[in-house]
């Protein structure tokens, strides 16, 4: 059986985009009946219905949903390589995830220089945690992310990007000297699926230490405001506290080494990966050259 080609998939992009048959055929100067065929085979060849037709609207059904996003993907990647093999420059679109942290303190100045060599490629950014991150590149959402260890690599690809040194902040008047006076202190922390969170929640548990609460909060200038008006305390990159400019607001205190050492790497999914995501490692090998090569977990 023919695997379901581009032109196809264009029409049907067409349709959802415009909201109708006629809308469609008019923006790729088509006749209306041939758009109909088109997608009358199209959910023939899948076997499903791929709008809700009702009052002579066409809505796209959850599979079609499903299928505009499948599409959206390979009609850009098609563009893409015609644009790369057509005079060899990177050119397109490139959606990866960032930890709050990692785009705040380190990717301003590795997106600036690689904007700089490739000025054709537009690069989006998707925030969240590192959980939540990698659902998203598993369910194709995004095609890479920055994430933080530790974390599930199956069916992953990933190299290393950033070593960020973990440090545990408290009120400036704190006297907190060691983890078990920390005994039923308030957390101040991202929301569950947080590398970072993980991190300090485990070596409390080995310390046999128990917080009094989890405060989740959604962004480390507000975590930091938290901190220094003695709400709690967190753990975050002394990059970040160096990024936001509250050094001097809070009490930093050194975290032990296995604790306060964790890697920041970017991931994609195993064996899938763009020309595009490809000058995005090559510039953070360029960068960081004593980086690993790519591991990949199956």
């Amino acid at each position: 059986m023919r695997n379901i080609d581009l032109d196809s998939l264009q029409i049907f992009k067409a349709v959802v985009d415009f909201g109708s048959i006629t809308n469609a055929a008019a923006q790729l100067n088509r006749v209306q009946s041939n758009i109909t065929t088109r997608v009358k085979n199209l959910e023939q060849r899948l076997g499903t219905s791929l709008f809700i037709r009702q009052s002579g609207k066409l809505t796209p059904s959850s599979e079609g949903r499903l299928l505009y996003q499948y599409a959206e993907r390979l009609l850009a990647l098609s563009a893409e390589a015609e644009a790369a093999l057509k005079n060899g420059t990177p050119r397109g679109t490139l959606r990866i995830g960032t930890l709050e942290s990692t785009a705040a303190a380190r990717l301003p100045p590795l997106l600036s220089t690689y904007h700089e060599r490739f000025p054709d490629v537009q690069i989006e950014l998707v925030p969240g945690s590192s959980d939540a991150l990698i659902s998203r590149v598993h369910r194709g959402d995004i095609e890479a992310a920055f994430v933080s260890d530790p974390f599930n690599r199956t069916g992953l690809d990933s190299q290393e990007a950033f070593v960020e040194e973990l440090v545990l902040i408290a009120a400036r008047k704190s006297t907190i000297a060691n983890a078990s006076e920390l005994h039923g202190h308030t957390i101040l922390a991202f929301a569950a699926g947080c590398s970072y969170r993980r991190i300090l929640e485990e070596w409390l548990e080995s310390c046999a230490v128990t917080p009094q609460r989890v405060l989740e909060l959604a962004s480390y200038h507000t975590i930091t405001a938290c901190v220094a008006a003695g709400t709690g305390i967190a753990i975050m990159p002394r990059s970040v506290l160096k990024a936001v400019q509250a050094e001097h607001l809070v009490r930093i205190l050194p975290l032990p080494g296995k604790v306060a050492r964790t890697r920041t790497r970017l991931v994609w999914r195993s064996g899938i990966r763009s020309s595009v995501l490809e000058t995005l490692l090559e510039e953070i090998q360029r960068q960081s050259p004593a980086s690993p090569t790519v591991t990949s977990q199956s």
